[in-house]
């Protein structure tokens, strides 16, 4: 249907109304949240129904004197439709031309100021303009009088964007400046949701995708060109405006990103159509310029435009605009003017259209001003319009006039009002354990306070029995009490110690001075003991010699400051810190190498992390995997294994520093911690001294064993590390380097990470769509010969994604490869082409072959030729009618058992080919000893081997060697009558390629059928 794609487009471009609230709520204060979604869907309501009145009649009507339209009011009638498709597109427009006005004056304009801007810009300023330049895209020789000069605006980047950039720019400059906008002395700030923000961005950026491509009003080959324009454009846009700000600030405002994407999108609108993607970046380039200075220009004027609507929509919308008469293509233009020529055009549309929507809104909306003044009081203002407008309250000001309540009543007893599933309500929740927690400890020291006088009853019992010693001394460190535990501890009878000084008794003479400046200092000193704490330290006893001590030191107020004591209660930890010690190791250590273990990896690679000290070092994490170690265990046994493990702890010792930490972090996987002055030359030179420690092979049980090591490689600045982070990029970096072949090692890169969530996201919509076997589509590419006769088929599989698009196979296919849906994919591809054939069949068409690809993993499954055998006896087909394709890699494993399937499909007349051959690891041996009937020239030879030597050779090559061994030759990719001419003289002729016929769906392909010929495209 000719207006699926006008629908389909006129969705997307209404999720940029989503796309701007987004925008709009993140980029604003919380205060003015709700007030922002009120005006964004009234604007939106208020100009559907005015554009369905009156407005599209205005723009599409039967134009009078190329000024104004005059029919097709109150639309949908009598139109077909494809109109009211077109309509519905147009309509999507001009409620984002309505909405880009509340953008800019946001925060201090009324609700009805929106409704009336809104009235004005949808009745009569953006109708009128797009009279000018569009209305006959509508009715055909119906022109505005700027479509006469030769005006080109294709998708609206100035009567969309320019226009509600003006009309913005006049609503700005009539309500003023936020308050405290300009205020030298007011940090103002830019946004309240920043992620949502980016987020209305990328709803934009998806929505224009439908701005840009609906605007062809058919789906057709333009479209692709348009959106990757689109794509290049918002993507150099922001880019260049963030560059620009951080060679000037030294920082990345977000906000420059996001402005910068939206000034790319806008500025290729308007020539989309007409350029090459190297001239979309380049216009994206100079909007991203033109947004950053643009911004400073209106900054410098004090013309507060608060979400950039002026310098991103008017400022870029201009450019774009100019930019169709620098870059575009003048034939696909079709205006015949020259490039002066429709320069000067351009410069006439961009002139009459912003100063007809200026001015006219202007003067409307001042006068409106005059009688319903657009802008809230001051008073409104600052206690934002969420409850100024709209009367709406939030739980943060209900709970602070809670709090102001307590405060105002001195009650603190009852506690406030908790909302439940809210943020504001987790802040009350813990605010009410809080004062919970304050009036306990209120309650508890009235007891201590009324316990005190019989405590000192019971101290001196407790001093006499504590089993701890306990000494009070002077301020100069002279022994005042000593309990009988003191006397056990140290080996003194008390009336020996009483008035002796404690420190010349009792501490080591190195730690003599530091613990007497401590005391003079009330141990309250850094260095040396501290009261209140538990301090440990070596104390020496008469008797026994040196002993570990914990001391925790208290201070006694007696009143005058001359007489204050202080009591060390005296512990012996020896035993403690030897069972701690044990304890320790047993916890961080593996008990089988006497490596750490995973625990104390973590543990110190966090406490590095948070080590201020270490913040100006990086960190190297070097994670390793044995390759193929379960061959060890299933072959010799586990304890052969665990002396594989212990050999590989010992060679890491012997490189790695005695300051790093080497782990096992489980089963053969060990990682290896190194911080310092570390850069990625001398890492990756780290990582490969620790691989070729490995190489030397182990004698195990009488069997040279080598050491086959895996090693990722992640590295940081320890300020910015994160713990897990890190070792999961190493961990990732390792998996890169087992697919990389193994016993190599791989620096950690971001795109892994990326890949890595792209591949599974498509794994997890994979195995859906295993589920829902109509998303997968097969198309057929015929195989012809030096005649154009089709001689057969190759049916390639389509898989149409969730969101509509398809997903290419060089994508899905390699995941699927990985688990047992591709032997679903395999045997759905033959049960449809067994089916297709039946079809025709019935159909009284001739049959010809159609191959199928099967991979490695189906082939040797069990399960292929018991499908192939029920599939051709379910549609009634011969084998014949069936060709399996498989690539050379498939060869390299279990070749035995590949020979022995093969071959019974051979018995069952099914042909085999051998695809891209060529390029994988080609042997004779397994050429002569399979029974293959076909050797398919892969494209990357076929490609030049009319013009290149090399190419040439090999194809001729592979021709020659298939002619010796009586195979036939298929050249797939041939796309020029040059290369056919040089592969047909060389001896071979049977092509596959674009030069025939691209890949078709069945019933284009039964017309080849019935042809019997195929015309070259």
């Amino acid at each position: 249907m000719d207006y699926y794609w006008l629908l389909t487009t006129a969705f997307l471009v209404f999720v940029m109304q989503a796309g701007f609230l987004c925008l709009e709520s993140g980029r604003i204060r919380s205060k003015n949240s709700i007030n922002v979604a009120a005006k964004n869907i009234s604007d939106f309501i208020v100009a559907v129904a005015i554009y369905w009145a009156i407005g599209f009649g205005f723009m599409f009507g039967e134009s009078f004197h190329g000024l104004l339209g005059t029919s097709d009011f109150f639309f949908g009638d009598r139109q077909t439709p494809f109109q009211v498709s077109f309509f519905i597109f147009q309509m999507m427009f001009c409620g984002t031309a309505a909405t880009l006005l509340s953008g800019a004056v946001a925060e201090r304009m009324s609700y009805q100021g929106y409704i009336y801007g809104t009235l004005i810009l949808t009745t009569v300023i953006y109708p009128i303009s797009g009279h000018w330049a569009w209305s006959s895209i509508y009715t055909e020789n119906n022109l505005g009088w700027l479509e006469v000069i030769g005006f080109v605006d294709f998708a609206g980047a100035t009567v969309v964007h320019s226009v509600g950039g003006s009309v913005a720019l006049a609503a700005v400059l009539i309500v003023g400046p936020r308050i405290g906008r300009f205020d030298p002395d007011t940090n103002f700030p830019q946004g309240s949701n920043i992620p949502i923000a980016v987020l209305g961005v990328l709803l934009l950026w998806l929505g224009w995708f439908g701005f840009n491509g609906g605007s062809t009003l058919v789906l057709s080959g333009q479209v692709p060109g348009i959106i990757l324009n689109t794509c290049i454009s918002a993507a150099f846009g922001g880019i260049v405006a963030s560059i620009i700000h951080y060679y000037y600030h030294k920082f990345i405002d977000v906000s420059y990103i996001l402005n910068g994407v939206i000034a790319g999108l806008v500025a290729i609108t308007a020539c989309c159509h007409s350029v090459v993607p190297k001239e979309a970046m380049m216009i994206g380039i100079i909007a991203g310029i033109i947004l950053y200075y643009g911004t400073g220009l209106i900054e410098k004027l004090k013309i507060d435009d608060a979400l950039g609507v002026i310098p991103v929509h008017l400022f870029a919308g201009i450019w774009g605009t100019l930019a169709v008469a620098v870059f575009s293509d003048l034939s696909i233009l079709g205006t015949g003017l020259s490039r002066a020529e429709q320069f000067n055009a351009q410069l006439i549309g961009i002139f009459s259209i912003v100063t007809f929507s200026f001015v006219a809104s202007y003067l409307l909306l001042k006068i409106i001003n005059i009688f319903a003044p657009l802008r809230v009081s001051d008073v409104n203002e600052t206690l934002g319009m969420n409850i100024s407008e709209h009367r709406a309250s939030t739980e943060l000001i209900s709970l602070l006039d809670s709090m102001h309540i307590q405060q105002a009543q001195g009650d603190f007893s009852v506690s406030v009002p908790e909302e439940p599933f809210t943020e504001v309500g987790q802040i009350a929740k813990q605010y009410n354990k809080v004062l919970k927690r304050v009036n306990n400890e209120m309650t508890q020291r009235d007891d201590a306070i009324k316990q005190f006088r019989s405590s000192e009853k019971r101290k001196g019992a407790i001093l006499d029995s504590s089993m701890d010693s306990i000494v009070s001394v002077d301020l100069s460190g002279h022994i005042l009490e000593f309990n009988p535990a003191s006397e056990k501890m140290f080996g003194y009878l008390k009336k020996r110690v009483i008035g002796k000084n404690f420190i010349e008794l009792f501490i080591q003479p190195k730690d003599q001075q530091r613990i007497q400046d401590s005391l003079t200092n009330g141990f309250s000193s850094a260095d040396g003991l501290l009261h209140n704490i538990r301090n440990t330290i070596i104390l020496c006893c008469h008797t026994s010699g040196e002993f570990p001590a914990e001391v925790s030191i208290t201070r006694t107020n007696l009143g005058d400051a001359l007489n204050n004591e202080f009591t060390l209660h005296i512990r012996n930890i020896g035993r403690q810190l030897k069972l701690q010690n044990k304890l320790k190791q047993l916890a961080y250590s593996d008990s089988l190498t006497g490596l750490y273990n995973r625990t104390y990896l973590m543990k110190s690679l966090e406490c590095i992390i948070k080590n201020p000290a270490n913040h100006t070092q990086n960190i190297a994490l070097f994670f390793l995997d044995l390759d193929r170690f379960k061959q060890v265990n299933d072959s010799l046994g586990h304890k052969t294994g665990d002396k594989l493990l212990c050999e590989v702890a010992q060679r890491l010792i012997k490189v790695t520093r005695s300051s790093d930490v080497i782990a096992r972090w489980g089963g053969d996987e060990f990682i290896v911690m190194m911080v310092g002055e570390l850069n990625q030359f001398n890492a990756l030179n780290k990582a490969q001294e620790i691989l070729n420690s490995m190489h030397t092979p182990i004698e195990l049980e009488g069997h040279m064993v080598n050491i086959l090591t895996s090693v990722g490689v992640a590295i940081s600045e320890v300020e910015k590390a994160n713990a897990q982070e890190l070792i999961k990029q190493a961990d990732i970096a390792m998996y890169h380097a087992k697919n990389n072949g193994r016993n190599n090692y791989q620096l950690f890169l971001a795109e892994m990470q990326d890949a890595d969530l792209a591949n599974f996201t498509y794994e997890q919509d994979l195995i859906n769509a295993i589920n829902h076997p109509e998303s997968f589509h097969f198309v057929y590419q015929p195989k012809v010969n030096q005649y154009d006769d089709v001689i057969g088929f190759e049916a390639l599989v389509r898989w149409l994604g969730c969101d509509g698009h398809y997903i290419s196979p060089a994508v899905f296919i390699p995941i699927a490869e990985k688990s047992d849906i591709i032997i679903t994919i395999g045997e759905l591809a033959i049960k449809r082409v067994l089916q297709q054939q039946m079809r025709w069949q019935k159909q009284g068409y001739e049959l010809v072959p159609i191959s199928v690809n099967i991979s490695g993993k189906h082939l040797i499954s069990g399960k292929l030729i018991p499908f192939i055998n029920a599939q051709l006896a379910a549609n009634n087909m011969l084998g014949e009618h069936l060709e399996i394709e498989i690539t050379e890699g498939v060869l390299l494993t279990e070749i035995e058992e590949c020979i022995k399937v093969l071959s019974e499909l051979k018995g069952m007349n099914i042909k085999i080919s051998v695809d891209d051959f060529g390029t994988g690891y080609s042997s004779l041996s397994y050429l002569k000893r399979l029974p293959i009937d076909i050797l398919k020239i892969d494209r990357s030879f076929v490609n030049e081997c009319a013009s290149t030597t090399e190419d040439g050779q090999i194809c001729s090559t592979i021709i020659n060697l298939a002619n010796n061994l009586g195979l036939q030759t298929i050249a797939e990719g041939v796309e020029t009558e040059a290369q056919k001419a040089f592969l047909l003289t060389n001896g071979c002729s049977t092509y596959q390629g674009y030069l025939f016929s691209k890949p078709l769906p069945a019933d284009k392909a039964t017309d080849l059928l019935t042809v019997q010929e195929i015309l070259c495209e």
